[in-house]
């Protein structure tokens, strides 16, 4: 089913958890939000039993933080308080393993949007960097009245700087503040069009939501109704979510048990109405074979495929060619994950030249490299003149700037995205200094953690921040942000002279020898990877083996439980949907190599 129904709450006292949850699947609900809204009944010890009994149930869990927890307030000690709270809202949710934690923005208090979105974006700054990396999404919900502030637009806003930011639709509070403008189908298509337009598909699949009737006057909601005596009706809702294929979460803050009952009932009788439309006729990009967020649809011109949605003439071809034959993903599955992950990936490809790697014929078939973008791109690809010391020439690259130019270099058949290391803007100065992991045939994965651990306690010694991610093939990848200050023999001085420290202390296990035959059952630091003109597999790029698997950000404390295969274009949805852009710090920048070259002695 599309929908999961819920309703909020707290379980009763004097009932265990596994008769509860029993009771709650008995009333056909499949979700659950634990209503903090006053404080902190639980600790973490009780959210995780509670968190697994309903995982065993397949009840998603969420949380509604207290009411005092925003993050427009102004005072200073009640700011500290809010955003505290908020904090530890969230690590009670990474307890229970809840998907969402709930939040209302804050009161608007007759000040102005730009000074809210500044409170907003200071209060996130504080907690973010505590909370990015817990697995809960922070989900903010609309507001219903004037007197708060959270319009889908304003959520939007934030949510583009944070990508562990979320909407919760009330469904309620739109309704209000339209002053009864949900009240057809077609005014729920709307909603929804504009949620695919703001956000990304994976942040949005599935879209918690809330639901309730109401009254409302001039000003917004007054308050909330037995299903049934206002004008907001579930079953207009779930048609057009059903029509959009939206999965969605729809928890009840009806007070009632009958209004519980009567808004799943009308839900599930959207759900059936909207199967029993025409379909359009138009098919999709993909095989099927993978569950994508806002899967394309294509219609067939001249024997080409023409995508729908995009602002430049595109047509595709052999979408149906199989290009891993062992999972019987095809080309068509290969655009469709970079149409998916564009929100997130293009801001890591922005300004950088491409190198393309080429497998026409999938995986399986003959593969080249290509630097030089081809002849027959079409006007609008934006390519970048770059000297080549071994041509003595300069060479126009490909890049990457928009969606439309990401899905004609994967209509080539490039299934890895490679990066240079600096942007055009500064072509000598790489953004990141890379450590790449590479274990030696014999080595094992234990292998490759360990020296990456090394790795880390090197660089927090320095006091330099690090990324990783899984290479998606056998190892793993290290990125220090820095300022485009230092040059590529500056950067690749650095990590060689790192990984030297680190072969001198633990031979056995790392190595950089450059004879391949001399390297044994050792992981390889590969500093050369830090020189112009190199590149390597790009954050979220597909990588060309069995299974699709994709080079995936991990936090620090992930690294001896995810492997390189454990993430691949069919299961990395919900892992962004849970943390967003873990690699977006590495964007930031913001350090130098200054302190640790002078520490280093060069």
């Amino acid at each position: 089913m599309l929908i999961r129904f819920g309703i909020s709450g707290m379980p009763p006292s004097g009932v265990d958890d596994d008769t509860f949850l029993d009771g709650l699947i008995e009333r056909g609900h499949d979700a659950y939000e634990l209503a903090f809204v006053h404080g902190f009944p639980w600790n973490e010890r009780r959210c995780r039993t509670f968190g697994e009994s309903a995982a065993q149930r397949n009840i998603a869990v969420s949380v509604h933080a207290p009411y005092f927890a925003v993050l427009t307030v102004d005072d200073a000690d009640k700011r500290m308080r809010a955003l505290s709270a908020l904090e530890h809202t969230m690590k009670l949710g990474h307890a229970l393993g809840a998907h969402t934690v709930v939040a209302h923005t804050g009161y608007v208090k007759g000040r102005p949007a730009e000074e809210l979105h500044r409170l907003v974006t200071d209060g996130l700054d504080r907690i973010g960097p505590k909370i990015r990396t817990l697995g809960v999404a922070l989900g903010l919900e609309t507001t219903g009245t004037d007197r708060a502030f959270g319009s889908l637009g304003d959520i939007a806003l934030i949510a583009r700087r944070y990508t562990f930011v979320r909407p919760v639709v009330d469904w309620a509070h739109i309704h209000a503040k339209s002053r009864g403008g949900l009240a057809t189908t077609e005014a729920f298509r709307t909603v929804i069009a504009f949620l695919r337009e703001e956000f990304p598909g994976w942040a949005i699949d599935p879209l918690h939501s809330q639901f309730t009737d109401n009254v409302f006057g001039s000003t917004g909601e007054l308050r909330h109704v037995a299903y049934g005596e206002g004008t907001l009706r579930a079953d207009r809702l779930a048609e057009a979510v059903a029509e959009a294929g939206l999965r969605t979460i729809i928890i009840s803050e009806a007070k009632d048990d009958s209004s519980h009952d009567a808004i799943l009932a009308d839900l599930r009788a959207g759900e059936r109405r909207a199967r029993t439309e025409p379909s359009s006729g138009r098919r999709l990009l993909t095989s099927g074979a993978v569950d994508f967020p806002d899967p394309i649809p294509v219609r067939v011109v001249g024997g080409r495929f023409v995508p729908a949605g995009l602002s430049r003439p595109l047509r595709l071809g052999n979408i149906d060619k199989v290009f891993w034959p062992d999972d019987g993903y095809t080309k068509g599955d290969l655009i469709q994950y970079y149409a998916s992950i564009g929100s997130v990936l293009l801001p890591h490809l922005a300004g950088r030249p491409l190198s393309l790697a080429r497998f026409p014929d999938g995986i399986t078939g003959e593969s080249f490299y290509e630097k030089r973008c081809p002849p027959h791109a079409p006007e609008w690809i934006v390519t970048a003149p770059m000297p080549s010391e071994h041509r003595s020439q300069t060479i126009e690259f490909c890049t990457a700037p928009d969606l439309d130019a990401l899905l004609w270099l994967a209509n080539l058949g490039c299934i890895e995205m490679h990066p240079w290391l600096s942007r055009v803007q500064h072509p000598d100065a790489p953004d990141f200094a890379v450590f790449d992991l590479d274990p030696q045939e014999g080595a094992g994965w234990d292998q490759v953690v360990y020296v990456a651990g090394l790795v880390r306690v090197l660089l927090e010694r320095l006091g330099l921040a690090a990324y990783p991610k899984t290479s998606g093939a056998s190892g793993i990848h290290i990125y220090v942000p820095i300022e485009p200050v230092h040059d590529y023999a500056t950067v690749r001085r650095f990590v060689e002279r790192l990984g030297r420290m680190i072969v001198e202390a633990d031979p056995d296990n790392a190595t950089m020898e450059w004879d391949v035959a001399r390297r044994g059952p050792k992981v390889l630091i590969d500093h050369n990877q830090n020189a112009a003109g190199k590149t390597i597999a790009s954050v979220y790029s597909v990588r060309p083996r069995e299974g699709a698997p994709v080079s995936t950000p991990i936090t620090w404390d992930e690294l001896g439980t995810v492997r390189p295969t454990d993430l691949d274009i069919a299961t990395i949805w919900e892992r962004l949907r849970r943390y967003g852009d873990l690699f977006e710090p590495v964007l930031r920048g913001g350090q130098t190599l200054d302190r640790a070259a002078a520490a280093l002695g060069f």
